[in-house]
């Protein structure tokens, strides 16, 4: 099929987050396949990340879509760029996360331009960061979202073909430690252990895990310490929240401050960095009426799922628009070399993708 000769196009072309210049590379390839389809684009130029993409149809009366993507990988150049397929698959860096995606929107936009000879209050914002947690992305995605009544995002759909209607929000925190250096054997009582002070904290945190609803907050990394002979004069700790509703969110945070503001170790000093990096997705009633007129439309019922990952739909929710994801192809490894899409899949949501597109045409939707 036409389609995965351009997937492959946009693989081969390393698009690593911090890669600017394939990043954008890929966005000139999006920006050829749109413009045919009566598109017109704005460019977000950045200095040190690819530039963002907003492509923008012309507007009627009715309701407006927003339809997401991204064009990072999370692979450096070098490590893994090559594109190949066989019968029942197609693999390589991208292929489900996300410029597979990428491409089935395209393709269903195709669709309804070949068959209505126009696309209408139809827009596809492409970023450039969310591998790295869409931390300049955010604020455009932030502010194009409440432009639109609705929005969909193409990341991966599930292996089911599910549609997603929930994602946990995340939260990354830095906490620096500092005590004071001494040496171990002589003069071991003026020193202030900022190890010492660390493991304190780091009990208490994990303490705020609450596996029955969803939360769970890990410290993924601790640095500290000189050498064995010297007592500790300094010490990190890098941490992740994960929640399902906003309650808990208040709660951990509540908690985490109150955790690291408390001095276990006479003479330490503890600074907090870091914070929300995408907040909770949660179900809605709006959100539960965009699908329902979704599924009247097509005259099907769509599966559902709950994810603990993130993605840029959760900052579209955060705005109150309601949001659907998981609208690209089906697949798994993404993240690792064994990345794969399943052919299958590509044809499903392309059709899915159309008929939708044809309903916000005709108001349906």
């Amino acid at each position: 099929m036409k389609f995965f000769k351009e997937l492959k196009q946009l693989v081969e072309i390393n698009s690593y987050t911090e890669n600017k210049a394939g990043v954008d590379k890929n966005g000139e390839i999006y920006i050829t396949k749109l413009i045919p389809l009566g598109f017109e684009y704005k460019i977000y130029k950045r200095e040190n990340i690819g530039n963002h993409l907003l492509f923008t149809s012309p507007k009627k009366e009715g309701k407006k879509l927003l339809l997401l993507g991204h064009m990072d990988t999370v692979f450096p150049k070098d490590t893994f760029e090559k594109y190949s397929e066989d019968e029942t698959w197609v693999y390589g860096p991208g292929v489900c996360d996300m410029k597979g995606g990428n491409i089935v929107a395209i393709e269903a936009l195709r669709n309804i331009f070949h068959k209505f000879g126009k696309i209408e209050n139809i827009d596809f914002l492409l970023v450039s960061d969310e591998e790295g947690g869409s931390d300049d992305s955010k604020f455009v995605t932030s502010k194009v979202a409440k432009e639109y009544d609705y929005a969909l995002v193409y990341e991966a759909a599930g292996k089911n073909m599910e549609v997603v209607i929930a994602r946990k929000g995340a939260g990354t925190f830095y906490v620096d430690i500092k005590g004071k250096a001494a040496h171990a054997g002589n003069n071991y009582a003026l020193g202030v252990d900022a190890n010492l002070e660390a493991s304190y904290k780091l009990q208490e945190l994990v303490k705020l895990t609450d596996t029955k609803k969803g939360t769970t907050l890990n410290v993924g990394k601790i640095e500290g310490g000189v050498g064995a002979n010297t007592i500790s004069p300094h010490a990190k700790m890098t941490f992740e929240i994960r929640y399902t509703n906003t309650s808990e969110r208040d709660r951990l945070v509540k908690q985490i401050n109150k955790i690291i503001s408390t001095c276990y170790v006479k003479g330490t000093i503890s600074t907090l960095s870091g914070g929300i990096q995408r907040d909770v997705m949660q179900p809605t009633k709006e959100q539960s009426k965009f699908l329902e007129n979704i599924e009247k439309f097509i005259g099907e019922k769509l599966l559902k799922e709950k994810r603990g990952g993130v993605s840029d739909a959760n900052i579209v929710a955060s705005q109150g628009v309601p949001v659907l994801d998981g609208f690209g192809p089906f697949g798994d490894g993404d993240h690792t070399k064994k990345e794969r899409a399943l052919k299958s899949s590509f044809k499903q949501r392309i059709e899915l993708s159309t008929k939708i597109f044809e309903g916000v045409l005709k108001h349906k939707i």
